[in-house]
């Protein structure tokens, strides 16, 4: 009988807890992954299968749509979907792949499974329609990125580098551990480790900080912040704490969440850095409760639909109706932000969203109401930037995520 690949039957129960129970990706992987010992080979396989199916989920559900009479059982689904991922993406023999999955579901199945492969087009260039998005998702990308969207939207189905801020120093010894150093866009790095993450000497020595550099940008858009006091409202898990505190900042970091913020004190005793946290709710006024700062960052809550190389599950869940309700909530806390900015003073709004509503006009609406602001372009981020009717995009292709950021400077 042949033996299934422990990959394949652990990306499969990933997978029904993304599709069918809601479940986010990344903590089901890794909660998956802690309950069985697989070698680093099948751990990267298992990741590979579980995005690179996510990532083309949509357009692969279609097929299964026009090769299905009825819709299939949850088990079936899933072994649709991942063999189709294979056959289309990788070298596994047809012959390989029938029988791997003809034994994860169980006897009986071989003869459909044999139909499906061969009802497959030849290669990923042939599914329909041309990217893995609901329509109106395609338009919010078109209209973000209207001279490149094609591109842009094609790349959201690649893997993303590791991208690593590196503390001064860390790249030799990264090297050192049998790391290499791919590329730099701005101060992060994309890095290929010989193991993972976590088991890293560098990473346990406080050297490295995941971030991808469409985020570093939003911080580098503060401009200088060494010896300033820094607030970084809706800190969530303290990157771009840690990141300001690498700068030489005196972070203030305030969330509404006390277990984000006591995985943002860990993160920063590992990297050997500190930061004062305030438990606040920033959809209400914090004067009195907050210094004012000269630089005020605050990366909003919201619908993360730039984040989906990473997080392609997004996809699936987010509707447009969605997208009024994160808007007002970023209205709220863009006034109590602003409120807390110093005359002369900066402050950074950002979005990990491509949503108009959630960007350009969320800052256009903020200016028709704050006239002692201006918007101005940002300081040089290291990232590509391309303008929108207010703000900038960030270029998301290979592997940079798409973020919103829009300098505000006070009279």
């Amino acid at each position: 009988m042949t033996q299934v690949n422990p990959a394949r039957r652990l990306a499969s129960a990933v997978l029904a807890r993304v599709l069918e129970r809601g479940e986010w990706a990344a903590p089901a992987l890794e909660a998956e992954l802690a309950a069985r010992r697989l070698d680093l080979r099948d751990q990267r396989l298992a990741t590979h299968l579980v995005y690179g199916t996510l990532r083309r989920v949509l357009r692969l559900s279609g097929l299964i749509t026009r090769f299905c009479r009825r819709p299939p059982s949850p088990g079936l689904r899933r072994a649709l979907l991942l063999s189709a991922f294979e056959a289309l993406g990788s070298s596994t023999p047809p012959h390989a792949l029938l029988s791997q999955y003809a034994a994860l579901l169980g006897s009986g199945t071989a003869r459909l499974l044999r139909a499906w492969l061969a009802a497959l087009p030849p290669s990923t260039e042939e599914l329909e329609p041309a990217y893995d998005l609901p329509p109106w998702l395609a338009e919010e990308y078109r209209a973000a990125y209207p001279d490149c969207a094609e591109a842009v939207m094609a790349d959201l189905e690649l893997p993303p580098p590791l991208w690593l801020w590196v503390a001064p120093g860390g790249t030799d010894r990264l090297q050192r551990e049998g790391a290499q150093i791919l590329r730099a866009v701005g101060q992060v790095c994309a890095v290929r480790l010989p193991g993972r993450l976590p088991e890293s000497p560098s990473y346990r020595a406080g050297l490295l900080q995941p971030v991808n550099p469409a985020s570093a940008a939003a911080v580098r858009a503060l401009g200088e912040v060494q010896g300033r006091r820094v607030l970084d409202l809706a800190g969530g898990r303290g990157v771009k704490a840690a990141l300001l505190a690498a700068e030489g900042a005196s972070v203030l970091s305030a969330d509404l969440s006390a277990g984000r913020q006591r995985q943002a004190g860990e993160n920063l005793r590992r990297l050997g850095l500190t930061a004062e946290f305030h438990l606040v709710d920033l959809t209400e006024s914090q004067l009195g409760r907050l210094p004012s700062s000269e630089r005020v960052l605050l990366d909003a809550p919201c619908s993360g639909s730039g984040t989906l190389r990473n997080h392609p599950e997004i996809k699936l869940r987010l509707r447009p109706g969605d997208l009024a309700e994160r808007a007002a909530l970023q209205a709220r806390m863009l006034k109590v932000a602003a409120e807390l900015v110093l005359p002369r003073g900066r402050l950074v709004y950002s979005v990990c969203s491509v949503a108009a509503a959630e960007g350009p006009e969320q800052v256009l609406d903020f200016l028709a109401e704050h006239p002692d602001f201006s918007l101005v372009d940002p300081p040089e981020t290291g990232v590509p930037l391309g303008p929108a009717a207010a703000g900038h995009y960030t270029l998301a292709l290979q592997g940079v995520d798409s973020f919103f950021l829009a300098v505000l400077e006070r009279r």
